[in-house]
């Protein structure tokens, strides 16, 4: 069948829940169901599924995503640049690029959510390198964590 090229497309692109790749990043199970790459850079989706002893990410912010969360299930501790909300299943916090935010699992429960960003940047680099860094007990100087956040867009307040 051609379609114009103005027209609809075919281009859809499915992927099976065991297609999709999984990383360790300390306790929590990150799936990388839609990286930049996969979508042209459009945006990127990532499913993070946080045991009872999860951590999360201390206040940050990015210069040039947005980031979004959507929380499946559990109780997740949200920072939206104000306050810190109580996350649980269907809630949503959304922050334009500089927006400052975070997130942590404190509740002695599992916990999961949808982490959305867009533009799709090649995210998934931060999350293996971070993944790596935890796993291997690699601290780094101060100097070394700074340049390895700012290298990843990531800004710590």
């Amino acid at each position: 069948m051609t379609l114009p090229v103005d027209g609809p497309n075919t281009d859809g692109a499915f992927r099976s829940a065991a297609g999709i790749p999984t990383l360790q990043v300390g306790s929590t199970t990150a799936r990388l169901v839609a990286t930049g790459a996969q979508t042209e850079g459009r945006y990127g989706l990532f499913r993070w599924d946080m045991s009872a002893a999860s951590g999360g990410a201390s206040p940050h912010y990015h210069r040039s995503i947005s980031e979004s969360f959507y929380v499946l299930d559990g109780r997740i501790a949200l920072y939206d640049g104000i306050d810190w909300r109580d996350g649980t299943a269907g809630d949503f916090l959304y922050l334009p690029p500089g927006g400052v935010h975070a997130f942590r699992n404190d509740s002695g429960a599992p916990a999961s959510m949808l982490i959305l960003f867009a533009p799709g940047p090649p995210r998934e680099a931060y999350f293996q390198e971070l993944a790596e860094r935890i796993a291997s007990g690699h601290k780094g100087s101060d100097e070394e964590r700074a340049a390895f956040l700012a290298r990843h867009d990531q800004y710590e307040v």
